[in-house]
């Protein structure tokens, strides 16, 4: 059984890493961006966050001064035996925030949105965000967190199916422009787009592509996998890269995520992740072990499953 004492201590843990410790994928993906941007301004500026983040990892400092609104995800085994069940999932998750907001420390970013009142501890109404999936023939539970830039860096179209794949090409260089040149994301960052859906959906969808995906995965749908790289392509060459400056480093990969959706629409979402790509992953096991990574293997094929049953034999044959 997962006790309870385990799950504070690894939200505490899980806080402090992605706070500090810089994804090694998306790492790699600046170090490569960084040796062919070309203009001066935007070189600057990757060469000062590539030193940020090894002087945040020496010092055991948050890499950015904003630490955003941490939210964590949840994949729990079907099999997994939990002391205190999922309510003691969410306390642990909240408390262990809580103090790892004061530990290592966090800015206590969140607040009330009318009385802008303040727990100074990043947890509130509806605070921390979590999400949850379930995983088949499995007893462990996975445990994300994520800490994402909070106001912008996001959009959301509703397109229509004549616009086709066009109109998301479209829609995406809009909101690379504006977020670039209004100041609206911190680039270059990994940009999901969520596609179907409702409205809602499409939304965490995008958000999930952004924040739960690593720096070279591709969707396994042949022609949206293409798709992604197409984009990515196109969002380094807008003629903008990082902070806006005039460069040619904006996306450090896209991802896209797709849902049903209603005949009549195609609904869409674009969300920058953050210049500091802020996640860390912990894997929880029945005899107390805890194993700490970075890719959070969150779209697993049970996860993108498109019948009414599981059938994972399909599965396999079609991977």
């Amino acid at each position: 059984m997962i006790r309870k004492d385990t799950l504070y201590a690894t939200a505490h843990e899980l806080t402090r890493r992605a706070a500090i410790e810089i994804p090694s994928d998306y790492l790699s993906g600046l170090e490569a961006m960084a040796a062919k941007e070309s203009e001066d301004l935007s070189s600057f500026v990757l060469a000062a966050m590539l030193e940020n983040y090894k002087a945040a990892k020496e010092d055991a400092r948050a890499m950015c001064a904003d630490t955003g609104v941490p939210r964590f995800y949840v994949k729990a085994g079907n099999e997994a035996k939990i002391e205190g069940g999922m309510v003691a999932v969410e306390e642990a998750l909240r408390s262990g925030l809580a103090q790892a907001t004061h530990d290592i420390p966090l800015r206590p970013n969140r607040v009330h949105p009318l009385w802008r009142h303040d727990n100074n501890n990043n947890v509130g109404l509806n605070a921390p965000e979590i999400e949850y999936s379930f995983e088949p023939d499995a007893d462990w539970v996975d445990i994300t967190t994520v800490h994402k830039g909070g106001l912008f860096g996001t959009d959301y179209r509703m397109l229509f199916p004549g616009d086709g794949i066009d109109g998301i090409k479209r829609f995406f260089l809009d909101a690379m422009i504006a977020f670039g040149k209004r100041g609206l994301a911190c680039q270059p960052a990994i940009v999901g787009i969520g596609l179907g859906g409702s409205k809602d959906t499409c939304m965490v969808l995008g958000k999930q592509a952004a924040c739960l995906r690593t720096v070279g995965d591709r969707n396994p749908d042949p022609k949206i996998a293409e798709l992604e790289l197409e984009l990515m392509e196109m969002g380094n060459n807008i003629g903008m890269g990082p902070m806006g400056f005039v460069g040619s480093s904006m996306v450090v990969d896209c991802h896209i995520e797709v849902g049903y959706t209603h005949t009549g629409g195609m609904p869409m979402s674009v969300h920058s992740f953050c210049l500091s790509s802020r996640r860390a992953v912990a894997r929880l096991y029945a005899d107390g072990r805890v194993q700490y990574r970075t890719d959070p293997e969150w779209f697993t094929p049970y996860h993108r499953r498109n019948d009414v049953k599981w059938q994972p034999e399909a599965a396999r044959q079609s991977a």
